[in-house]
């Protein structure tokens, strides 16, 4: 092989990061939309339920901020990999929505509904 062919960039190695892209962004945005709306949930709830309520937000909100960051931080380096380490990035780019996903159904678990 030759060295032009070792170091050429492989094509369409943009296309995983790109749908994870286009999948995780609204994911994420939505996820986040929810969770700044779900201290609404509670608006009519007695002085015991809130505090229940607001004690279980307290853990679960930076849960959902730092799985979200997460994602991000996983969907970027999907992009920076995507033409030295195509498998890598691949992978990558099914965990960033997949990311998101896990890290919203943890909220919703830890929150105490009422």
């Amino acid at each position: 092989m030759t060295e032009e062919t070792l170091t050429a960039r492989r094509p369409r190695t943009w296309i995983a990061p790109l749908i994870s892209t286009l999948v995780t962004l609204p994911l994420a945005f939505f996820a986040r939309i929810f969770g700044m709306l779900s201290p609404m949930a509670c608006d009519s709830c007695s002085d015991g339920q809130s505090d229940r309520f607001d004690a279980s937000f307290d853990t679960a909100w930076p849960v959902l901020s730092s799985g979200l960051v997460l994602a991000l931080v996983l969907l970027v380096t999907s992009w920076i990999l995507s033409s030295s380490r195509r498998p890598t990035a691949i992978k990558l780019s099914v965990l960033a929505p997949a990311t998101v996903v896990v890290t919203y159904v943890a909220f919703a678990a830890l929150i105490d509904w009422p």
